[in-house]
């Protein structure tokens, strides 16, 4: 539940930048940059807990799985730490064209890390299974 704040802060800040690209003031450029600080520290508190869930997993699946969802959410948040550098060099924090680009591809790796940590860092969740239909009887 923590990692939908900062996946909402990260995509907020996407749809912000994208719009100060298309010619709205650079104040929406700012503000994506603040929701980006903002992302990274709830993305930090998140990863904090995902941590302990995989340190704490007793079965070995679970564990692996725990821990690369764990390893894709650092690597959003390093992406996005990286991003948020670049931009300070700019007086007003805007984004140019290439750092939307490395943003979407940000986006799209957390937002299939939350799918994939969702999905099957549950080892109790219930899943598709498929299921084996006896044989028809012949006459």
């Amino acid at each position: 539940m923590l990692l939908m704040f900062p996946l909402g802060l990260f995509t907020m800040a996407v749809l912000f930048d994208l719009a100060t690209v298309l010619g709205a003031p650079h104040l929406i450029g700012t503000l994506a940059y603040w929701n980006i600080v903002a992302g990274l520290v709830g993305g930090l508190l998140a990863a904090l807990a995902a941590g302990v869930d995989a340190f704490g997993a007793h079965d070995p699946k679970a564990a692996r799985i725990s821990f690369l969802s764990l390893l894709m959410d650092f690597a959003v948040l390093i992406l996005f730490a990286v991003l948020t550098l670049m931009r300070i060099r700019s007086p007003d924090r805007a984004a140019d064209p290439g750092l939307l680009v490395v943003e979407l591809v940000g986006l799209v790796l957390a937002g299939f890390g939350a799918w994939y940590g969702g999905r099957f860092g549950d080892p109790y969740a219930p899943m598709v299974r498929l299921q084996r239909r006896p044989p028809v009887p012949q006459n």
